[in-house]
């Protein structure tokens, strides 16, 4: 597969792009050993890449790791540094092997606290005495710390500088996400146009390398596929600028007839 991009990096994680405008990163990191057992598929990540790109946030890394108190606060301070922001998701609920928020708390250096808003919306259900107390866990947060509104009416996910922790499970995961639209500093935009065409990589690799040293602003992928019995290429054009990806798609469609192809675009559904 090919797919390069070329950027200036600097140091708080922020790129700027061959044209001078301004990226802003984000890396998730999904929490849960039941994850990596393979007992529970993830779809968090598709969810927040494809919401955080139409606010002009990209995400460039992303890490499953376990309910591991000292993974998760070496990951959560290595990616904080590294990104604008950091999404996580997993181990806020009840039960033992909800670390999550202790972890966060560890990793800036700050005790953890009950939130009296979120034990409130939490004591206004009546419990038994041992249920509440597993049900405050979830009131625990690190001290500082903002909410995450959450719409489901469940308690709300939080945040620590340029960290946001949400739940893990999808639907209330998806619930907190967009309340954080307008509220977080977006850069360019990233948009993609694609073609595919009845050709193996390797037949159209030298003209898409020549496509991508043409325009090294762009990113440029080919993702194979298989349909009706015949290997074919799927190839995408990634940028900022309608122009220059227009421009791009055109030298990845002579390219494709040079090789003996005939390209068809893809329009996203």
């Amino acid at each position: 597969m090919l797919n390069c991009l070329t950027n200036n990096h600097v140091a708080n994680g922020s790129q700027v792009s061959t044209a001078d405008e301004q990226i802003v990163t984000a890396a998730v990191i999904i929490i849960g050993n039941e994850i990596l057992s393979g007992r529970t598929q993830d779809t968090n990540l598709n969810f927040i890449a494809l919401t955080l790109g139409e606010w002009g946030i990209r995400v460039t890394e992303a890490r499953v790791i376990a309910d591991d108190e000292t993974e998760i606060v070496d990951t959560v301070n290595t990616l904080r540094a590294r990104h604008d922001y950091v999404f996580t998701t997993g181990g806020i609920g009840p039960t033992h092997d909800d670390i999550t928020a202790s972890c966060i708390a560890r990793a800036f250096g700050v005790p953890l606290v009950e939130h009296p808003e979120i034990a409130a919306m939490i004591k206004s259900r009546e419990a038994p005495p041992d249920v509440m107390r597993s049900r405050l866990r979830m009131a625990q947060v690190p001290e500082g710390a903002g909410l995450v509104a959450n719409s489901t009416g469940g308690p709300p996910g939080f945040s620590k500088d340029n960290v946001f922790v949400m739940a893990g499970i999808p639907r209330v995961m998806q619930a907190m996400l967009p309340s954080l639209k307008g509220t977080l500093r977006g850069g360019a935009i990233v948009r993609s146009r694609s073609v595919s065409a009845f050709l193996a990589e390797s037949e159209i690799a030298d003209g898409l390398t020549e496509v991508q040293n043409t325009y090294p602003d762009l990113s440029l992928g080919s993702y194979p596929f298989m349909r009706e019995g015949r290997y074919g290429t799927n190839l995408v054009v990634r940028g900022t600028s309608d122009e220059r990806i227009a421009a791009a798609l055109g030298a990845v469609v002579r390219a494709v007839e040079a090789a003996g192809g005939n390209a068809e675009e893809v329009i996203d559904a």
